[in-house]
């Protein structure tokens, strides 16, 4: 009986030693994942689950610990077991959700996200209606951007590429350092610092040496940036740590804070805390916009939209206006982080808010007029994947420019991508009366492919213009039509342009019906021949002098109420850029011999180089031709538009 007795007292006292070990043992893992120390915390969570502790709360602390670590493959073998669970908070269905996304699976993203919904969480419906769409929109859509190596990442988080004066900026923790202090609790990474490296350099290692010099590298996490034009001042983030003290909020966390600094003999001093900042909320991810008028910046302070938006501070004579939150447009209930201002005044940002294709995905905004923000678009692939896609840069030429991501394939954690871009083309142009030359508004503009297909279709504004989005290296054929007149049909390429080309002017005439008979007429009495010209020039030839003379007789002495157009084209070698202005100045020397030989300016309704198009011979860039055959291209054209 005493033997029995004294075996339970052993068990119970034994159970209640194991209880009070995995209840410190759980204070612990929760006191580590409070601090943001989630690699730690997610140790301590799995030993909980090994041994059967509250297994319901380790589960689903386990699954939030491996999303902080931008682990989506790992927090969805959780999230799948916490959304399991009777009673589990709504929010698991939409974290399950946002990391099967990070996993590319979207179907059961698009059912969990609707779980999410139907609990009573809050989201737009038409996010996951329409995600199928929207995927698929994205997918298929045309690459404007495309992706080169960078020799500079390393094995640990390096991102916030930033290019000025022929260097690149970027913030990396690739620098352990001696003390253990040097070692972040969140992923276990070195803290981070900002490192300069000229552009043009070929060096593959970037070590210490190439750390910022000066004050703005600290013991702690320093970076991303941005610098003023002239190159004197730098606005950088930093942990809250300024002339040797941490700062921490009433619940001991240190958050992030807006610095600047400025640069003084080569290097950067005179570090400064910028006045909107505080101990209990972080700003971050400073961007300057064209002008430097305004400080854009992401935080996560009180009054915001959910998450951490983006706002923005006026910036008048060094000082700084009140924060002002740039609104719904841009910010969720959600994250929006790393804001960045290209030379034209387009925002883009990085966001787990807006419609993407896994975590944090690039944004750019569409503005109106006014210069007011009215959508947000998705810059889609190879720039966004399932995974973190952030720290968006571009430089001042469109074209180029970085970003990074955590996305497989790469070296470290985060790493920088560089990006050449190729521009949107447009084909724009007014469309003209051939009489008056007054603009003719609501004709109908529509643009086929090669094989005849229609690809868009519109009427030209109030002021007969026009506006059409095309692809590169095509051929296209333009039609316009009209009420009362004659329909217009020409060819157009994009082949052969240059990169940095973003419209290609097309202004025509359409001729009103009422003159064509009569025009008809005339032109079956008069034969206008063609003048050429010698390669890679505008010059009047001399066997071709005659057959000028005779224009201006027929227009002086035949038919003196006569109005033409001149047209001029080029054979198809030489890039499409260089033919349009070759074309346009053997346009120019035609109509400059007419009018100094005595036609009336007034009666040549308009003189234009339209390059290689309407190739007499099918003679182009891809085709073997002899020097005659290109001859026929190089030619001028003479249109009989009106005899009174």
């Amino acid at each position: 009986m005493k033997l029995k007795n004294h075996i339970k007292i052993g068990l119970f006292l034994f159970t209640s030693i194991c209880a009070f070990s995995q209840n410190d043992m759980q204070k612990r893992a929760d006191n580590l994942f409070n601090n943001f120390a989630f690699v730690q915390a997610s140790n301590a969570y799995h030993k909980l689950l090994n041994e059967g502790y509250n297994t319901d709360y380790a589960t689903r602390q386990l699954a939030d610990s491996y999303a902080y670590m931008r682990n989506p493959d790992s927090a969805v073998v959780y999230y799948e077991k916490a959304v399991k669970q009777i009673n589990v908070p709504k929010e698991y269905y939409y974290n399950y959700s946002q990391a099967l996304r990070g996993i590319k699976n979207y179907e059961a993203s698009r059912t969990w996200m609707k779980q999410f919904k139907d609990a009573g969480g809050s989201i737009k419906e038409q996010n996951y209606l329409n995600d199928s769409d929207f995927l698929n929109s994205i997918f298929n859509a045309k690459k404007q951007y495309f992706l080169k190596n960078i020799k500079f990442n390393s094995k640990f988080s390096d991102f916030g590429a930033y290019e000025h004066n022929g260097n690149i900026y970027f913030t990396s923790s690739r620098e352990k350092g001696d003390l253990k202090k040097h070692i972040n609790g969140w992923d276990e990474e070195p803290f981070l610092n900002i490192y300069a490296i000229e552009k043009n350099a070929n060096d593959s290692i970037v070590d210490g040496k190439s750390k910022l010099k000066g004050k703005v590298n600290s013991v702690y996490h320093d970076g991303p940036l941005t610098i003023t034009k002239d190159g004197k001042t730098m606005y950088f983030s930093r942990t809250d740590f300024i002339k040797n003290v941490l700062g921490r909020n009433g619940e001991g966390i240190s958050n992030i804070k807006i610095y600047k600094a400025s640069l003084i003999d080569g290097k950067w001093k005179n570090i400064e805390e910028l006045p909107f900042n505080s101990n209990h909320f972080s700003n971050a991810h400073p961007a300057l916009n064209e002008d430097e008028s305004k400080l854009y910046f992401a935080s996560d302070r009180s009054g915001g939209k959910g998450g951490s938006d983006i706002y923005y501070v006026d910036i008048n004579n060094g000082s700084y206006g009140k924060p002002k939150n740039i609104g719904s447009v841009v910010n969720t209930n959600k994250n929006e982080k790393f804001p960045f201002i290209n030379n034209e005044g387009v925002l883009f940002f990085s966001s787990d808010g807006h419609p993407g294709l896994g975590l944090l995905d690039v944004f750019g905004t569409v503005s109106n007029e006014s210069e007011t923000i009215v959508s947000v678009i998705n810059l889609g692939t190879p720039v966004n994947s399932s995974k973190d896609d952030f720290s968006f840069f571009m430089n001042d030429d469109g074209l180029s420019g970085y970003f990074a991501s955590n996305r497989k394939g790469g070296v470290g954690s985060d790493d920088i991508y560089a990006y050449d871009r190729i521009l949107q083309l447009y084909i724009k142009g007014t469309i003209y009366d051939g009489i008056n030359n007054t603009t003719i508004s609501g004709a109908t503009v529509t643009l086929l492919d090669e094989s005849n297909n229609e690809i868009a279709s519109l009427k030209t504004n109030e002021n007969g213009h026009y506006s059409i989005n095309i692809d590169r290296d095509t051929d296209y054929l333009v039609k316009a039509n009209k009420e009362g007149f004659v329909d217009y049909e020409n060819t157009l390429t994009s082949k052969h342009i240059d990169r940095n080309l973003k419209t290609i002017e097309n202004d025509f005439l359409m001729q009103p019906k009422a003159i064509v008979e009569e025009t008809k007429e005339i032109s079956e009495i008069i034969v206008l021949s063609p003048i050429y010209y010698s390669y890679n020039s505008s010059k009047i030839r001399n066997e071709d002098i005659q057959e000028l003379d005779k224009m201006v007789d027929i227009m002086l002495n035949i038919y003196p109420y006569m109005i033409i157009k001149i047209e001029s084209y080029s054979d198809s070698r030489g890039s499409a850029n260089y033919n349009y202005k070759l074309s346009q100045e053997r346009a120019n020397a035609t109509y400059q011999y007419l009018v100094n030989k005595g036609v009336s300016p007034a009666r040549i309704l308009d003189y234009k180089g339209y390059g290689e198009e309407k190739l007499t011979n099918g003679c182009d860039s891809s085709s073997k031709c002899t020097e005659a055959q290109h001859q026929s291209n190089r030619r001028t054209n003479f249109i009989i538009v009106k005899q009174k």
